[in-house]
């Protein structure tokens, strides 16, 4: 029998004048719908503005805080906070109080971004983002799992520090990406991978070699996918689902008052085939 995976919302903040009170409705809307989490994009201070290509205008972990605490049980993430133009030492703080205010429900999904002008206009470094990313990974664990010290990397360290929380159940990590090493990463650091802008055939490829990678270690295998119509997109998720894929976020669209209606078309259609 093939798996069928769950269904995940991500959310629209496109509108820099969008009432932050409709976002808290659709997260609602979807957790009663049964979608499993729910994601919002990062982008500092893009080159071009906010929409398709650069996501979100909201910053993503405060959102979600406020999501938090207007939601129960579905998950929050970010997909994907761009890691290497962040202090590491903020970003833990930051999702382990998450982590803890809303009682182990969130995600972090991180990448290392892609755009040389944001990396330029923040002062990030773009050369190195990959393996500030990896060893800001590595920190992240250190430092959410009790390492008070001391930490010893290329770019970031300490002999002696106190860091809390330390959250229950531990912070979950998902990495982007569909490169050779960003596979590797996932493998390494991740607790679930998620791809884009692949086909099904495609991500059964990626997949495979993540297993391969990650040995022992269950790294869940999830994508992201374009709305385009109930039927369609439901037919394409569970593609996706017998590729391999435990879970299938969609993005169902621009911020233009029927995203709402999108979310409950699929949840229906879903149902129904089920």
């Amino acid at each position: 029998m093939t798996p069928t995976p769950v269904l995940e919302a991500v959310l629209p903040s496109e509108r820099a004048d969008a009432d932050p009170r409709a976002l808290a409705a659709l997260a609602r809307q979807a957790e009663e719908l049964g979608y499993a989490a729910v994601w919002l994009p990062d982008h500092l201070l893009p080159p071009g503005p906010y929409g398709p290509v650069y996501g979100g205008v909201h910053e993503p972990l405060v959102t979600l805080g406020y999501l938090a605490a207007v939601t129960h049980r579905i998950r929050l993430g970010t997909s994907v906070l761009v890691l290497p133009m962040r202090s590491p030492f903020v970003v833990a703080k930051q999702a382990a109080t998450l982590q803890q205010l809303s009682a182990g429900r969130l995600v972090l999904g991180v990448g290392i971004g892609w755009d040389r002008a944001e990396f330029a206009a923040v002062g990030a470094d773009f050369e190195r983002r990959a393996a500030r990313t990896d060893e800001a990974l590595r920190l992240l664990r250190h430092l959410t799992e009790g390492g008070d010290g001391p930490f010893e990397g290329e770019f970031h360290g300490y002999e002696r520090g106190v860091f809390a929380p330390h959250p229950a159940p531990r912070l979950h990590l998902m990495t982007g990406g569909t490169s050779a090493p960003a596979l590797r990463r996932a493998a390494r650091y991740a607790d679930s991978w998620q791809a884009f802008a692949l086909t099904p055939p495609e991500f059964a490829d990626r997949a495979a070699r993540l297993r391969e990678l990650a040995g022992a270690r269950r790294v869940a295998a999830t994508t992201r996918i374009a709305w385009t119509d109930a039927r369609t997109t439901a037919a394409e998720a569970r593609a996706f689902g017998a590729a391999g894929a435990a879970a299938v976020a969609v993005h169902f669209g621009p911020d233009d008052g029927g995203y709402g209606e999108r979310m409950t078309a699929l949840a229906r259609e879903w149902s129904a085939g089920s």
